[in-house]
């Protein structure tokens, strides 16, 4: 198959499916958020940065495999990081519950980190698609903080 076919397929796939997480109702809207967060409108189109960034570097890093056991690492390593962000938007908005996605967000950010430093070697420029991924994870795992330290408890 295709890489850039699959690629670009899972990338819209767990966006879907992070879409449909994603309720920002009643629930999200009453919650007190810092003065600093981008506006509502910013995220779909930044996470569709991300995600066609992602693509990319998982077109790269199968390209840069030299063997049927790199091939899965650059799967296992763009699957597990499609479960941890959408276990993220599960957890924050499905489940109402910011702080357990706080403590879910390590697992997403290391999953972008692991793939930065397992591509390194064989696939550079796939690790320089997923830069952006990882810094707007780490902004995004701020922001989940201060959303947790103004509104908790959650119950």
């Amino acid at each position: 198959m295709n890489p850039i076919f699959v690629a670009f397929s899972v990338a819209i796939l767990v966006g879907l499916l992070g879409g449909s997480l994603t309720d920002t109702g009643i629930w999200y809207q009453s919650l007190i958020k810092p003065w600093w967060q981008p506006p509502d409108w910013a995220f779909g189109p930044a996470w569709t940065v991300i995600f066609a960034l992602a693509a990319m570097s998982a077109i790269h890093a199968w390209r840069g495999a030299h063997s049927r056991a790199q091939r899965d690492w650059v799967i296992g390593i763009f699957a597990a990081n499609g479960f941890f962000n959408l276990l993220w938007s599960m957890l924050f908005f499905t489940v109402q519950r910011p702080d357990w996605a706080l403590l879910e967000v390590p697992l997403l950010w290391l999953s972008v980190l692991v793939g930065i430093v397992v591509f390194w070697r064989s696939a550079r420029t796939a690790t320089y698609y997923l830069m952006p991924y990882l810094l707007w994870v780490s902004f995004a795992a701020y922001l989940n903080w201060t959303v947790v330290r103004l509104n908790a408890p959650f119950s």
